[in-house]
């Protein structure tokens, strides 16, 4: 024990009473305690030393209890920190587990409640630093790969909500990762030994989705030859993970809402009410609020799924992430190929690293693996980069389309060579997907496809 550093806490409360319980009480359990009376002064004890925990009433003058969670993990990502309060309300429970807080406590709580939760926030700071010891940063998160803050925010989060039976809604551009995180939070669940199904929303059928969720009987229609299990039955005491639950036709949505409401269902042809116990996890690319103002998607579904939101930063906003991610893909691709392929060149990886990576995480892999298909060398230079090629051939089109000449231009030509232009790229981005490309564009898929057809181009024609 002599030997065994004690556990350093920060207690913050403009309360004189409940501050002085807390330090009495938790001295009394061993720890170091540092007492602050509000949050200007915690933000400025926090500039001078980092602590292990942080434990801060919500409600105070200036800086409140928030704030304190930001600076605490603005100063240290890894720090733990406990909210407390007796206006405990489910926003902000959700917003301090956006921001990265341990637990959050309503006033009045039990001493041992207490207790357990202090001991449970040390123990997992130490089992982090387990797991970080001998790395400088924490690099992965299950497949998830990344040490920027803004991917710290989203481990942590992760952690908060494995825990629970909460529903989740993970948001972000088309290729940051949605679908990984959404097995992160099962994997960590006691939910890990039952399966996760993976529902596509846009890729089944309109006319199919009803069947493939809850099953059918034989004879409920044509070609129903025989009893076939739905996904909510296969998935039963596991995790349902919508992915592009925003593309759910509104028939479809009413069916949903009432199985999250009531965890019952019935087959297609069916008389049979049954019961599931399923975690739903969803996942978008669409702004859901936006759709519930157009009418797009029912208000009351949308707050059922979004419980606790998970937003995913695009490739672009995670600072320093791209060289370790291209590292992993790089690795991975050679090992597959079975090349001996080290490194990205210096102007390989500058090319990268000025690039906007529309397509996120999912196009950098693409744009690694076709450069260890191309490279001979063991190491990637720009010419094996399909990205390099696909800027200059840009730049080169812009350059064409500003020039107007003395001689003037036909308008309506040149859009529609500058949109020829653009839908091939996309494509060719795509890899021919037009879901995918439709993304890549900013616009529907309806729009995309008559495009496509005013220009007579189709899928393969993306050169």
């Amino acid at each position: 024990m002599s030997g065994k550093k004690r556990a350093n806490i920060l207690v913050v409360d403009d309360e004189k009473s409940m501050r002085e319980f807390l330090e009495i009480m938790l001295t009394k359990e061993g720890y170091e305690v540092i007492i602050a009376d509000d949050g200007e002064q915690a933000c400025e004890i926090l500039d001078r030393e980092i602590f292990d925990l942080v434990i801060t009433d919500i409600r105070m003058r200036n800086i409140n209890g928030i704030g304190v969670l930001k600076k605490a993990k603005d100063v240290n990502p890894c720090a733990m920190v406990v909210l407390i309060s007796a206006f405990a309300t489910a926003e902000i429970a959700v917003e301090a587990m956006k921001e990265g807080a341990y637990d959050y406590i309503p006033k009045p709580f039990k001493v041992n409640d207490f207790k357990r939760i202090i001991k449970d926030a040390l123990e997992s700071k130490t089992r982090l630093r387990e797991e970080d010891k001998g790395s400088k940063s924490r690099c992965h998160f299950g497949s998830l790969i990344g040490e920027s803050p803004q991917m710290r925010k989203v481990y942590d989060l992760i952690e908060r909500v494995s825990s629970t039976k909460t529903n989740v809604l993970i948001s972000g551009e088309s290729g940051t990762g949605k679908e990984l995180v959404a097995k992160a939070i099962h994997n960590l669940s006691e939910r890990r030994d039952k399966p996760i199904v993976v529902i596509n929303c846009a890729g089944i059928p309109e006319n199919l989705i009803e069947s493939e969720l809850f099953g059918y009987k034989k004879g409920a229609f044509t070609g129903a030859v025989a009893d076939k299990e739905g996904l909510f039955n296969i998935a039963d005491g596991g995790t349902v993970f919508f992915d592009e639950v925003g593309e759910l036709s509104p028939v479809i949505q009413v069916k949903l809402l009432r199985v999250i409401q009531e965890r019952t269902f019935t087959a297609v042809g069916g008389t049979e009410v049954k019961t599931v116990d399923v975690r739903f996890i969803s996942a978008t690319n669409k702004d859901l609020e936006d759709e519930v103002i157009d009418q797009n998607f029912r208000e009351d579904l949308y707050f059922r799924l979004n419980v606790i939101p998970v937003n995913l930063p695009p490739l672009r906003n995670r600072e320093g992430d791209l060289p370790l991610l291209a590292q992993h893909f790089l690795e991975k691709f050679s090992k597959e190929m079975g090349k001996n392929i080290r490194k990205m060149s210096s102007y390989a990886m500058d090319i990268l690293n000025n690039y906007a990576f529309p397509g996120n995480v999912r196009e950098l892999e693409n744009i690694v693996e076709r450069s260890v298909a191309l490279e001979t060398s063991n190491i990637v230079l720009p010419e094996s980069l399909a990205l390099s090629s696909l800027r200059e051939r840009g730049n080169e089109r812009r350059k064409r389309r500003t020039d107007l000449g003395p001689d003037g231009i036909q308008l309506d030509e040149v859009m529609l060579e500058i949109e020829r232009d653009y839908l091939a790229q996309a494509l060719e981005i795509a890899r021919g997907s037009k879901q995918r490309a439709a993304e890549l564009l900013g616009v529907n898929l309806r729009s995309l496809r008559y495009r496509l057809e005013k220009q007579s181009i189709s899928e393969k024609d993306n050169s």
